[in-house]
């Protein structure tokens, strides 16, 4: 039984639609490689997954050779020269850029240590050099940064200590007030518990005539008559007394 006829439609899935591509791609390529060693023929192959990659064929040694006998063969319209120009100019670009990227591609996989095998010594040595000055470009680049560093953290350590001494000069200035402020105040204490001097009209008790006696007038002492034993006896008791 055979197969049926295929309908020529977009492929919905998005799985199914990447592996038929990816299977007739390959069947494309096959063939083109098979008509170039059956029939000695000059075959480019050019094609652009809906993603934008590139695949692509030659049978010669170069495809920028094989496009440019192409626009030579071709019988385009006058009015199309720009086109054709503007086009040809564009892949040419694109084949530059290209062999750009895959040599620098290739020069990263050395430099990385990879595909060795198809440098010679010369190369070799050449690779060494280069990963050499690479060597020492990094680590002066490590150091300036590290002593930018260092000198950014001095700088903060200087502004750090300023600090401190103006606080502790702050500190002292303020101590040494309150301990001032103290003193004063304990001096106003002491003169205030002192024992204030007498004041004047004010008789001191310890100072006073022991003789003198309320109603008692000193002068009179001779006029007063003297109480004798007999009279002490019987129980007369002088006025100065009462």
């Amino acid at each position: 039984m055979g197969r049926g006829r295929v309908e020529l439609k977009r492929i919905e899935n998005k799985i199914n639609r990447q592996v038929t591509f990816a299977k007739r791609r390959n069947g494309l390529l096959k063939k083109a490689y098979e008509l170039s060693v059956l029939c000695d023929a000059e075959v480019a192959l050019i094609i652009f997954s809906n993603r934008g990659k590139l695949y692509e064929f030659c049978s010669t040694s170069s495809m920028a050779k094989t496009i440019e006998k192409y626009q030579r063969c071709s019988y385009a319209p006058l009015g199309n020269d720009q086109s054709v120009h503007d086009t040809q100019s564009c892949y040419q670009e694109y084949l530059k850029l290209k062999a750009k990227v895959e040599v620098l591609q290739h020069s990263q996989r050395n430099l990385h240590g990879e595909n060795l095998g198809d440098l010679n010594i010369k190369d070799l040595q050449q690779l060494e050099l280069q990963l050499d000055s690479s060597l020492k470009k990094i680590r002066s680049t490590k150091t300036q940064f590290m002593l930018d560093q260092l000198s950014e953290l001095q700088r903060k350590e200087e502004l750090l200590l300023q600090t401190n001494k103006a606080l502790r000069k702050k500190l002292v200035e303020t101590d040494a007030a309150l301990q001032s402020s103290w003193e004063a105040s304990d001096q106003s204490a002491f003169q205030y518990d002192r024992q204030p001097a007498q004041p004047d009209g004010l008789l001191d008790p310890l100072q006073c005539n022991r003789n003198l006696r309320i109603g008692f007038s000193p002068g009179e002492a001779d006029e007063l008559p003297v109480a004798t034993t007999d009279q002490n006896v019987n129980g007369f008791i002088p006025g100065w007394m009462l």
